[in-house]
């Protein structure tokens, strides 16, 4: 497996993105940052794409039609409105509340591809009000233009949506009750 660190150039900052390795038919991309909300605002934040992904990675071009059930077999999907559709972007194998949520799915343009990925967030406290956000996402299988030309594509896309649920996770949220 050939290691290559793309990381610097995306993003020069405290968030770190890397793919940290690729091949033709795989790569793994590891990314994160720290956030000044607390463990617990943070994680509502994290399970509510709607209110920060970007909706230009979206089918419907509107994250209004995100959301995400946060339990096993639940699901990261989409309404698609217009067609009276919907979209499973990954489905939820596994939730340790307020810590870390993984899921399986081929996103965006992999969902085309023969591929499984694997998308982990994870959640760990630094203090009381501060919180260090990190996910991983690990994708395998047959791509038509190869894990070299995926990888930074995905990694790039992967770290927007990072920087945008730090900043919507810094701009404040009510603790649940």
């Amino acid at each position: 497996m050939r290691t290559v660190g793309l990381g610097a150039l995306v993003l020069a900052g405290p968030a770190t993105a890397e793919v940290t390795a690729v091949t033709p038919t795989s790569f793994v991309i590891e990314q994160s940052v720290t956030v000044a909300a607390a463990p617990p605002q943070l994680w509502e934040k994290l399970r509510a794409p709607q209110k920060w992904w970007d909706p230009e990675h979206s089918y419907s071009g509107d994250s209004a039609n995100l959301y995400l059930d946060a339990q096993a077999a639940g699901c990261f999907c989409e309404r698609t409105p217009k067609d009276k559709g919907s979209v499973e972007h990954a489905r939820v194998v596994y939730v340790a509340p307020g810590r870390m949520i993984r899921l399986v799915g081929a996103l965006g343009p992999l969902q085309a591809e023969a591929v499984t990925g694997t998308l982990t967030w994870r959640v760990d406290p630094v203090d009381a009000t501060t919180s260090k956000l990190s996910l991983s996402y690990v994708v395998g299988g047959h791509m038509r233009q190869g894990g070299e030309v995926m990888a930074p594509l995905v990694d790039k896309v992967l770290l927007n949506q990072l920087t945008r649920l730090k900043a919507a996770a810094e701009a404040g949220m009510a603790p649940a009750k």
